[in-house]
């Protein structure tokens, strides 16, 4: 009988949700790209029957804009949709972590790595692997499987490009292995 796999490792994908694709109402530099990485890599730990989990937000805050609750704009995207018995974490804060019930699942299953994706990277994915980082987890970020958007601050612009480059740098400074998703090896 062939053994079991290793289901220390876990994908979490964050936020793949319509409202960040192109026709949302806050669509994302490399939406559509970073979507298409995802999918391959939620296929590739489905068929390596590894645990995945996906995470989506709904934005309770007033005057928000985007993730709406009852809209189409919160639901997951076609590309990432769940399967079902996949656990769907909802939540309304960045942090995938905060007021969930996250880390309950992951640690009751046991996992010891995550391998993270989605989208905005410099906000709920940072905040989610800083987190994860803090709570003990080892961490793989696949960095094509992300996206981001431009910024501004103190009347200066920041292109999206340069945001998801300075995101990613920080967070493979310390708190992730950051690398494309195709060179993250499945256990």
């Amino acid at each position: 009988m062939p053994n079991a796999p290793d289901v220390s490792d876990v994908l979490v994908l964050i936020d793949i949700q319509n409202d960040y694709f192109p026709g949302g109402s806050m669509e994302l530099d490399g939406a559509e790209a970073a979507g298409q990485a995802a999918a391959g890599l939620l296929a590739r730990y489905r068929a390596a029957m590894l645990p995945v989990v996906h995470v989506r937000h709904e934005n309770l805050r007033p005057g928000a804009t985007f993730f709406l609750p009852g809209t189409k704009g919160a639901d997951i995207h076609a590309s990432n949709a769940p399967l079902p018995g996949e656990a769907v974490i909802l939540k309304h804060y960045p942090n995938s972590f905060r007021e969930t019930n996250l880390l309950e699942l992951l640690r009751g299953l046991p996992a010891t790595r995550l391998t993270v994706c989605g989208m905005m990277t410099h906000m709920c994915v940072d905040t989610s692997v800083r987190a994860a980082f803090d709570l003990g987890f080892s961490v793989r970020l696949a960095a094509d499987a992300c996206a981001t958007r431009g910024l501004s601050f103190a009347g200066r612009s920041v292109a999206a490009a340069d945001v998801q480059t300075a995101y990613l740098a920080a967070l493979g400074s310390v708190f992730a292995q950051v690398a494309p998703a195709a060179e993250l090896q499945l256990p």
